[in-house]
């Protein structure tokens, strides 16, 4: 792999690992500023709401500064509002924090898609599956990470405020060095302030949906299936999130190589289908054996479907492709922030099965829309 690919790739591994470390003290932080679960909910809400006004005008700053000086600035901003989270034991500055992370992580996030997705028009190689790959094994790595100094009894503000520094050094390391990419050619005009979404992005989220909201219901309902649903130990509930994020991470490493040698389409329509019949044994699952190989069918079937959401929008060449990443991240996440309470309420209604039930119609309608991955023409550079 040249130094390039390596390069974004690790960037990717760092960018996991600073938006990732935060969370897993998050109970503990609750604990920490005497919160109740509804206040939590409240005060978790800031980072949602500082980070999607971002993703309007972060196409008009990624254009005007490049991807890598964006990183450069705003990784640095989630790294440090996570150590503060640990000293700053106040509700109200907990919430004002995780709103700059949110603007952190929203900037950043675009950023290394696009940088990522330059890459690959730079090259000729698909590398974009491979980089969420490695973001995976990087979340993965935190949450380990997290679990270790949770139960070593050592204090979020020493877990974040020692991981800081050392996060802070690997992104100078990787990023410093970093050629400035050339843009995707595009059709467009100049680039406008707001990333507003097309019909072209908007179906892009039609086919991506299923997906995420998959990925996000089975983070974090997955172990409270097993444990509603079968009499087991914790430790086994606890399996199922590593079960579906390993899953995810193993698949997303090899799936360029696939995506090379079958086409988008055809894999995102088997893949689909596997996600499907994952979601199904879920609601059937007549013990926790089998009720854990659906969330390891889950990750397999969901693993590139966001990344090639992604990849396609920026490879539409209408206009430039920080804009129709922003654009469809930010639908994404408009639809992903309500998505937690609906699926609550079903399963508190009808049950946790139930809840995942109705995921299905969504995977569904992305087999439907897979064939929207296909390559459109580019415009001359």
């Amino acid at each position: 792999m040249p130094l390039t690919h390596w390069r974004i790739a690790a960037l990717f591994f760092i960018h996991a690992l600073s938006v990732g470390a935060v969370q897993t003290r998050i109970p503990d932080l609750q604990l920490l500023n005497g919160l109740s679960e509804a206040q939590l909910g409240l005060v978790l809400m800031g980072q949602p709401l500082g980070g999607l006004p971002m993703f309007l005008v972060s196409s008009a700053i990624i254009e005007r500064f490049g991807p890598r000086r964006v990183i450069l600035w705003f990784l640095p901003v989630v790294v440090v509002t996570s150590a503060l989270a640990g000293i700053l034991l106040h509700p109200v500055a907990l919430f004002a924090l995780l709103a700059l992370n949110g603007v952190g992580f929203s900037l950043t996030n675009i950023a290394i898609n696009v940088e990522a997705d330059r890459v690959e028009a730079t090259s000729g190689d698909r590398i974009m599956n491979t980089c969420h790959g490695i973001w995976s094994m990087g979340f993965l790595a935190t949450a380990l990470l997290g679990v270790a100094m949770r139960g070593a009894g050592i204090s979020p503000a020493l877990h974040l405020g020692l991981l800081a520094p050392l996060l802070i050094a690997a992104l100078l390391l990787i990023a410093l060095p970093m050629p400035t990419s050339t843009a995707r050619p595009h059709a467009g005009g100049p680039v406008r302030r707001l990333a507003l979404p097309t019909l072209a992005t908007l179906a892009l989220v039609a086919f991506g949906l299923g997906a995420g909201l998959t990925e996000g219901a089975s983070r974090a309902w997955a172990i409270i299936y097993l444990r509603d649903s079968f009499s087991v130990p914790a430790w086994i509930q606890s399996l199922a999130l590593p079960a579906l994020v390993a899953a995810m991470a193993v698949c997303r490493l090899g799936a360029d190589r696939v995506l090379d040698r079958f086409g988008p389409v055809p894999t995102a329509r088997v893949l689909a289908a596997i996600a499907i019949a994952g979601l199904a044994l879920v609601v059937v699952a007549p013990n926790a054996g089998l009720g854990l190989f659906a969330f390891v069918m889950i990750g397999v079937g969901i693993c590139v479907l966001y990344p090639l959401m992604l990849s396609a929008a920026a490879r539409l060449g209408d206009r430039p492709a920080s804009q129709n990443v922003a654009a469809v991240t930010m639908v994404f996440q408009l639809v992903n922030l309500g998505a937690p309470a609906l699926i609550g309420v079903v399963a508190q209604g009808l049950g946790v099965r139930m809840a995942f039930a109705m995921l299905i119609p969504l995977l569904v309608l992305t087999f439907v829309m897979a064939g929207r991955l296909r390559p459109t023409q580019q415009p001359p550079g």
